[in-house]
């Protein structure tokens, strides 16, 4: 089933987090995602480990909130039993169904194979193998489409690769920084995939610019990477535009990516998300950004497959 997407995806992994049920904390995480569910914007995007499991609760509240309307507005991802790391066909249908009791929901319009790294890929494709237990969940129509998101690209290459899938989901690996990912998505589209790309600030350092403490892909950036941020955060400001808005736009503006996927847990970020995707980059950003390149990637995936 073809997935009707728009430009931005609104995620929710730090939504809820630390929140207890009955809370204050908790009401205002759900404020928070009843204006993601109210918005424009066609779905957003949790998973049964955000915040231990926190995120689906809240966002199963919001639905409770809103309607029968919002329940086809949320895809989710199926996890590893997070004590044993087991990620086999029957942990995914006990995942799908913790999800689906959370959200109050009997369907979801796209299920994702999350994170599938306490298993080989021989494992995960196999007999009783987690990707069996999605096969099952669409064959049985309680999932429309089945996606694989995780990150190292020889990995998620091979997944793709299986024609089994109907979307994948890649993070940080195609930004302003690194497009490792872009033969992937060229090959998911080819098969006719849904195309997610998600943490376009690279989980940091293209929103805050460089910084002491400034984060690529959940690590330290390296000082060479500073420098490099350094120099397109003076372009973007030569012309007149935020360097967030310029990293955003390099993921909106891309034929290879379907949708992106933006992290959005606190009050006030999605309409700030909202401004930043309305900002207007002239052209000239993106010829300069050619001649920077290519950026120093303190990214290596080259041995994991």
């Amino acid at each position: 089933m073809t997935l009707n997407v728009s430009p931005l995806t609104l995620g929710t992994s730090g939504l809820g987090r630390g929140t207890e049920p009955g809370s204050a904390e908790e009401a205002a995480a759900v404020d928070i995602a009843v204006d993601l569910l109210s918005s424009s914007h066609a779905f957003v995007d949790t998973s049964n480990n955000y915040s231990g499991g926190r995120a689906e609760a809240v966002i199963g509240l919001a639905i409770a909130q809103i309607g029968p309307d919002a329940t086809t507005r949320v895809i989710s991802k199926v996890d590893a039993e997070p004590e044993t790391g087991v990620f086999d066909r029957d942990r995914v249908l006990r995942s799908f169904d913790e999800t689906a009791s959370r959200l109050g929901v009997e369907r979801l319009p796209l299920l994702h194979l999350h994170d599938p790294y306490t298993v080989t890929f021989e494992e995960a494709m196999g007999p009783g193998g987690a990707v069996e237990g999605l096969i099952e969940l669409r064959e049985s129509g309680r999932v429309d489409n089945i996606g694989v998101a995780a990150a190292p690209i020889p990995l998620m290459a091979r997944y793709v690769a299986t024609g089994v899938f109907d979307a994948v989901l890649i993070h940080n690996r195609f930004t302003a920084v690194d497009q490792s990912a872009a033969p992937v998505f060229a090959d998911a589209h080819e098969r006719g995939m849904t195309v997610f790309n998600a943490a376009p600030f690279g989980a940091g350092i293209l929103a805050t610019g460089p910084r002491e403490g400034a984060i690529y892909d959940y690590r330290p950036a390296t000082p060479e990477l500073q420098e490099w941020v350094g120099r397109l955060e003076r372009v973007c400001g030569a012309h007149g535009v935020s360097l967030a808005a310029v990293a955003l736009h390099f993921s909106l503006r891309s034929s290879l990516v379907d949708s992106t996927v933006v992290g959005v847990s606190s009050p006030g970020r999605r309409a700030q998300l909202d401004e930043l995707a309305a900002t207007p980059i002239p052209d000239e950003v993106w010829s300069e950004l050619d001649a920077l390149s290519p950026a120093p990637s303190p990214i290596d995936d080259s041995d994991r497959a």
